[in-house]
């Protein structure tokens, strides 16, 4: 039978709480009831994501999502859809650099359908895993990568600046989605070698947030995932640590048919789990998170060079953090007239902190975006699974918010000086381009053009 123990409402949690459990196969399981609504959530994490892949083989884990929604042994090919969505329930399911993960919410008295259909998967996915599925999904990875990346506005600009930002050879130098290429080079053994090594139960978080009862919870959990075998062939994810500031600044131009001109950068920031990162979510938070930020208050409202200015976190634990800063011209103003801009809000940030207002209103964001992501069942679970598998412990997820409360705006302004510096960037320019018909109309402008950029 499952062991584990009940957790008491902690401090900050907002009265909620959670019980962690371990099946005797590996699978960590964590439940917290909410009888708000009769609705229940199920997650499960796999801790594996592009960071695990190696060159030459990228994109496996996302082709991976996708192939597990392919049937399993009691599941035929679209099943998982039809009987989720058939009794009144959503499903999905998503690959990050760090993990992988398939969610369902239900209603509460479909919730061992849910748990059933995960088990079946994870413990029998090889079954119904053939090259006509391999093939199926290959081609529908293929397809979202040029829906989403390469034939939409900016749609490499993710790909472009993360190759920039950590060097060849680091496990975050490539996305999720993959390469064409490597798409293409996967073949079914691949598949089959990687659902053995990382989707085991010793691999994963599992998650039930919701109408539940825990005890009927966990005999259902037990029941369908504990006879599946563990794994012990999984390698650790290399090293993804890197130096506090890159050294230098990064640039890359892109001319490509975009709708305005566009400035993006990526800066080097402190790990996810830390309070340093907690200091540089309410520093970008200050800077570009919303429409109350300095940064939207400089360039699109008083100076008007701008239609669209944000600056936020892309949070990671295995490697340093992301500041995502995106900006978007108006007109014809020129890139360097709002980089020059950024660089001088970025420099009077750094040289005098946040306002008492400023911090009062980015921790209050902050705090709301909390309560947003535990204040549903889906939510909470997802949550609770991330702070599972990235930081050993769930109970966190229901604390996170008082770490960022207690952040002082000296630690904003330390970080801000630290690492919001031109010598720690990456930088994309997006440089429009005349549609293809209107520059194969007069090949001659087009040959002047390329070469003056060219100079």
């Amino acid at each position: 039978m499952p062991m584990g123990h009940t957790a008491t409402a902690q401090a900050g949690s907002g009265g909620l709480t959670a019980t962690e459990h371990r099946l005797a196969n590996g699978l960590r399981v964590v439940l917290s009831e909410d009888h708000l609504t009769p609705v229940a959530a199920v997650c499960l994490w796999y801790d594996v994501g592009s960071r695990h892949e190696v060159k030459g083989r990228t994109g496996l884990a996302h082709l991976f999502e996708h192939l597990m929604f392919q049937g399993s042994a009691q599941v035929k090919g679209n099943g998982h859809f039809e009987l989720v969505q058939g009794a009144g329930g959503s499903l999905n399911g998503t690959t990050s650099f760090e993990r992988t993960n398939y969610f369902e919410t239900m209603p509460a008295h479909q919730l061992e359908l849910a748990l059933w259909l995960e088990a079946d998967r994870m413990g029998s996915l090889l079954a119904a895993l053939d090259e006509e599925s391999m093939e199926n999904q290959r081609d529908v990875v293929k397809n979202e990568r040029r829906q989403r990346y390469d034939n939409v506005p900016y749609g490499t600009a993710f790909e472009k600046l993360t190759a920039l930002a950590y060097p060849e050879g680091h496990p975050y130098h490539h996305t999720p989605i993959g390469s064409m290429a490597d798409l293409d080079a996967a073949t079914l053994e691949d598949a089959r070698a990687f659902f053995r090594t990382y989707y085991a139960p010793n691999n994963a978080v599992l998650s039930v947030v919701g109408d539940i009862d825990p005890e009927q919870t966990l005999a259902w959990i037990e029941k369908y995932f504990g006879s599946i075998a563990s794994h012990d062939g999984k390698q650790p994810p290399r090293d993804g640590s890197l130096p506090d500031v890159m050294g230098e600044q990064l640039r890359e131009v892109v001319e490509e048919e975009v709708p305005a001109r566009a400035l993006m950068a990526a800066y080097r920031l402190p790990e996810d789990g830390t309070r340093a990162c907690d200091a540089a979510d309410l520093a970008l938070t200050v800077l570009g998170g919303g429409e109350s930020s300095r940064l939207y208050n400089r360039l699109v409202r008083r100076d008007r060079t701008a239609v669209a200015a944000g600056f936020g976190l892309l949070r990671l634990a295995g490697a340093p953090s992301l500041g995502w800063l995106d900006v978007k011209t108006s007109g014809d103003v020129e890139v360097p007239v709002i980089e020059t801009a950024v660089d001088e809000e970025l420099a009077r940030f750094a040289e005098e902190g946040p306002t008492a207002e400023e911090m009062e209103r980015a921790q209050a964001q902050l705090e709301r975006e909390w309560l947003d992501r535990l204040g549903t069942v889906a939510g909470r679970a997802d949550e609770l699974c991330r702070y599972a598998v990235l930081f050993g412990d769930p109970q966190l997820a229901l604390t996170a918010v008082q770490r960022v409360l207690e952040v002082t705006a000296e630690e904003v302004q330390e970080v801000a000086k630290a690492r919001l510096r031109p010598d720690n960037r990456a930088v994309l320019v997006y440089e429009p381009t005349a549609p293809a018909d209107e520059t194969d109309a007069d090949p001659t402008d087009a040959t002047d053009e390329n070469e003056e950029a060219a100079k």
